[in-house]
C-alpha cells in the first residue's frame, strides 16, 4: 500500500507544468489555502464530470479563499485539450513520472472492476500553504467519487 497523509501532515513541494506550458509550485499559493485534487486521465467520463464540477464551483470556493488545482500524469499538452474543451477554470499540472502523485499517496495499488491494479487513487487535499511556501495537509481524502465530489467537499468545508 502506498502510505497516506492526513490532517497535520507536511504537504509534500511540488513543481510541476500546467496545460499552458508555466511552472507551477505548491510555494505559489504561499499565505493562502488550496484544493489539490489527482484524477487519474484528462478526457475520461469521470475526470470531466470532476472538472467540470470544481469549475462550476470555482467562484464559491474562491470566496472562500480556496484556489484549486487538478494534478495527473497526462502530458501538458493533453491537458491543453481537456482544458480548452471543458473551459476549465483552473491549472492542470502534468506529473507524468507520477512523483508527485506518489508523495501524496495518490498513486499505488487500488481495486479497479475487482482487480488489484496499480494506478491513480482519485485523491484530494486541502492544503495550506504558509507565508514561506511550505504546506500542512488540512483534509486528505482518498478514493473518492468523480460524481458528487466537489458538492460533498463544500459541504464538509461548510462552503
Amino acid at each position: 500500500m502506498t502510505d497516506r497523509l492526513g490532517p497535520g501532515d507536511v504537504a509534500p513541494a511540488f513543481t510541476l507544468t500546467d496545460a499552458d506550458g508555466n511552472q507551477v509550485s505548491l510555494a505559489d499559493y504561499a499565505g493562502g489555502k488550496v484544493i489539490v485534487y489527482f484524477y487519474p486521465a484528462a478526457m475520461t467520463p469521470g475526470c470531466t464530470t470532476q472538472a467540470i464540477d470544481f469549475t462550476a464551483a470555482v467562484d464559491d470556493l474562491d470566496s472562500a479563499g480556496l484556489a484549486v488545482v487538478g494534478i495527473s500524469p497526462d502530458s501538458p499538452d493533453k491537458l491543453a485539450q481537456f482544458k480548452t474543451a471543458q473551459s476549465v477554470a483552473f491549472p492542470l499540472l502534468a506529473d507524468p513520472d507520477k512523483e508527485t502523485l506518489t508523495a501524496y499517496g495518490a498513486f499505488g495499488s487500488k481495486m479497479l472492476y475487482g482487480k488489484l491494479v496499480e494506478g491513480v487513487i482519485r485523491s484530494t487535499f486541502v492544503v495550506d500553504v504558509a507565508d514561506d511556501g511550505t504546506g500542512t495537509v488540512a483534509v486528505a481524502q482518498y478514493n473518492v467519487k468523480a460524481s458528487g465530489h466537489v458538492d460533498k467537499l463544500k459541504r464538509d468545508l461548510k462552503i
